[in-house]
């Protein structure tokens, strides 16, 4: 049997793998009888690191824009549509564009009520994580 150590979600884990000896019949061949046992694998209890450590709180939206209103790029991908234009009145929460990321569309929304000072982009650009996209004054 062979012991092997596997991190899944960042709980660590040892499992026990047994090898089977080759079978020289086919399968279409073997009986029920004669078919090798299935080896259950051994799985130990995670390791924690201490009984009452904080975790981390991810938010579930990414940060798209500063407090002056510039919104930038959460993730490398491809713009596919805009919906405002230099000039337009939005509100915090509306959408700007969509960013399409590893074949998943990604609305990306106003930060703050305000104007469109500028959009730095036009459809079809692909951009990098980081890239300014909009620009909104309040």
């Amino acid at each position: 049997m062979k012991m092997f150590r596997v991190v899944v979600n960042g709980s660590e884990y040892k499992v026990g793998i047994e090898e089977l000896a080759e079978e020289t019949q086919p399968l279409s061949v073997q009986t029920k009888a004669a078919a090798p046992a299935t080896p259950k694998p051994v799985v130990s209890k995670p390791q924690l690191a201490a009984p009452h450590a904080e975790q981390k709180q991810t938010p579930t939206t990414p940060d798209t824009g500063d407090i002056d209103g510039t919104v930038i790029a959460p993730m490398p991908g491809t713009v596919i549509s805009i919906a405002v234009t230099d000039g337009d009145t939005v509100s915090k929460g509306q959408t700007l564009l969509i960013l399409e990321a590893m074949k998943m569309e990604n609305e990306i929304m106003a930060p703050c009520d305000g104007t469109v000072q500028e959009v730095k982009i036009s459809q079809g650009t692909s951009v990098n994580a980081g890239d300014i996209l909009v620009e909104v004054t309040s």
